[in-house]
This record gives C-alpha cells, structure tokens and sequence, in this order.
C-alpha cells in the first residue's frame, strides 16, 4: 500500500507542476509582440501538454487503487466525496487548458494576459482545498 501512497503522491506532483506552468506560458504568450515567440510559447505549452498529460490518469488510477484498500470507509466520509468532486473540477481544467493550447497552437489565442493570470490561481485554491481535506479531514 504505501508503493501505491508514493506513487499516487508522485503522480499529484508531476501534475500540479505541469497545471501550475502552463498557463504562465499562456501568459506569456498573451503578451508577446513577435510572432517567433508566440510560435515557441506555443510548441512549449503544446509539449508540455502532451507530457504531462498521463499523471492525471495515473493520479486517478493509484487513487482509486488506495480507496480500494478501505472503500467503505472512503465512501461513506463526507471530505472523500469533497475531494473526489475537486479532483474532477480539476480534470476538467485539465482539459480547458487543452483547448486553450489548442487555441494558441492555431494563433486563435482569445484571452488576455490578466485573464491567463487570474486562471492559474484556480489549480492554487483547488491544491490547498485537496491537502487540507485530506490531511485535517474536516467534515
């Protein structure tokens, strides 16, 4: 069991790391004038996209893997169903962020750069929300 903690650990990491620098690369590609840079910026959120976008599915998958250790207890506590509900919203930001390095990817970016900054706060607030469930279990 603490193989797949480690793991599932691990996997968060390498996922909020990705999900908190792509969009600074939609910020800065917001405020780029030349051409060549919006083109870099865009092949860079293109390809950390794609890298990164396994640990969601592996986060997932050695979440689910830990709750079937204990899935009475899991699924009757109010701050695991908190939880799961924030780690979909976070798979759906996920995902917007893939649209958004689509759009930029096609120079159809549609957004300022504040927008871009106030939108990578959320993941932020979705973090500390996650960790202080997990750990305090408030509810």
């Amino acid at each position: 069991m603490l193989w797949v903690k480690a793991l599932h650990i691990i996997a968060v990491i390498c996922w909020f790391a990705g999900i908190f620098y792509l969009p600074r690369i939609f910020v800065n590609h917001a405020m780029a004038e030349h051409k060549e840079t919006r083109q870099q910026l865009a092949q860079m959120a293109h390809k950390l996209y794609r890298f990164m976008a396994i640990f969601p599915v592996a986060t997932i998958i050695f979440g689910l893997w830990l709750t079937s250790y204990n899935w009475s207890y899991y699924w009757s506590s109010s701050w695991f169903i908190v939880k799961l509900v924030l780690v979909g919203f976070l798979v759906v930001y996920h995902l917007i962020c893939g649209k958004y390095v689509a759009q930029i990817n096609q120079d159809n970016n549609q957004h300022q750069h504040v927008y871009y900054r106030w939108f990578n706060e959320i993941p932020v607030l979705m973090l500390f929300a996650i960790v202080i469930l997990v750990v305090v279990k408030p509810f």
